[in-house]
């Protein structure tokens, strides 16, 4: 992140004890208990003495944390500074009538999918509690009282700050009363390139833009199944593939470009749907650009993404095994049933007006006031 903290003007203080690179952030996904030991919980030590370590260094009067950071969180607890958790997809922590965000199901009608969702937000509980001892550890060495839940760490922050639209998710029966949602929070990484079109401007077929994840998630075998599934229909395709993979990797049929990366919003505005693992920004992104679209979810977010993508009727829902015949079917369907795009507007439109409306500067200046005076009696 530094160069984008460098373009925004920010200080950029690299993390000394907390780890950074690949071992913050593994590819491998697989075991979602082992993933959140790994890479929640064990480093909380080292995440809390780099936080409390920069609070002393120059006067803080907040903190705003990604959620995953359980370490930042004791940090700015210990050291008697608000604390704000931001979360740049669906709530993380369980909230009642919501399936978890792991689990991919969508909003409960039934008897019978809401025993599933009680059953899926069990599953995560039991699996972040597994290293429940490990945060309450660290809790003790920092002078902090023990949790009995993991969840009550949510509780604890001043606030929780849902970066993404409420006209998106699905409805909680309630919400804790530090929540607030903020409206999704999107911008144009600076590692993507200037966009020119790649296709003659007179050829009248369908586009889509095929964007893979920012994050190492082993995804290459996916997107090589979508290229070729694309090489079979008769539209036109860019294909980005991030910071993680290269594209040289890939073999692709004459209708998909493949680049590096691009400006999400400007291709958006030259294609008809779009392809991807289903990542929050992604998403959202497709969506106030009025696009239908096909979700391959692998992990993280994805899931939870897929099934309000699925539930809104505004794209399709695939396995990341999915063939290239159901991938191309599929996209068949986006490019022929209008109501997909019709959904997509709508919706679109809605979470418009909630990044207008955001409200998370409004919310950081009422912390950074409360811990100013917090100090100033100190």
């Amino acid at each position: 992140m530094r160069a984008e903290v460098d373009a925004a003007g920010f200080e950029f203080i690299s993390w000394r004890n907390a780890p950074i690179g690949e071992a913050a952030d593994p590819a491998d996904v697989s075991n979602l208990r082992d993933r959140m030991r790994r890479v929640v919980f064990e480093p909380c030590s080292a995440y809390a003495t780099d936080i409390r370590d920069e609070i002393g260094r120059l006067p803080t009067d907040a903190v705003l944390s990604v959620d995953f950071l359980f370490g930042a969180a004791l940090g700015a607890e210990a050291s008697g500074v608000p604390l704000a958790f931001l979360s740049p997809h669906v709530s993380l922590r369980i909230l009642p009538g919501i399936p978890p965000a792991t689990s991919g199901l969508g909003q409960p009608k039934t008897p019978e999918e809401r025993a599933e969702v009680a059953a899926a937000c069990a599953a995560l509980n039991d699996a972040m509690n597994a290293s429940l001892p490990i945060l309450n550890r660290a809790r003790v060495d920092f002078g902090l009282p023990v949790l009995p839940d993991v969840m009550d760490l949510f509780d604890r922050a001043d606030r929780v700050l849902l970066a993404t639209s409420r006209a998106f998710d699905f409805e909680a029966s309630s919400l804790p009363d530090n929540f607030r949602y903020i409206g999704p929070l999107l911008d144009v990484p600076n590692w993507s390139n200037f966009w020119q079109a790649p296709w003659p401007a007179q050829r009248d077929r369908p586009r889509a833009l095929i964007a893979c994840s920012t994050g190492a998630q082993n995804q290459r075998d996916l997107f090589q199944r979508v290229i070729d599934a694309v090489g079979k229909i008769e539209i036109d395709a860019v294909f980005t593939a991030g910071p993680n993979l290269d594209v040289v990797d890939f073999r692709a049929p004459q209708n998909v470009n493949l680049m590096h990366g691009a400006p999400h919003n400007s291709v958006m505005a030259d294609v008809s749907l779009v392809i991807s693992q289903g990542g929050h920004g992604t998403v959202t992104r497709s969506l106030i650009n009025g696009l239908p679209q096909l979700v391959l979810p692998m992990a993280r977010d994805q899931l939870a993404n897929a099934a309000r993508v699925e539930a809104k009727g505004v794209g399709l829902r695939l396995g990341p095994t999915a063939s290239e015949q159901e991938i191309a079917a599929a996209i068949n369907r986006l490019i022929t049933e209008p109501q997909f795009k019709v959904a997509a507007r709508k919706l679109g439109d809605a979470i418009r007006v909630d990044i207008d409306a955001s409200g998370l500067v409004n919310e950081m200046e009422l912390l950074g006031a409360l811990g100013h005076q917090r100090r100033s009696h100190s």
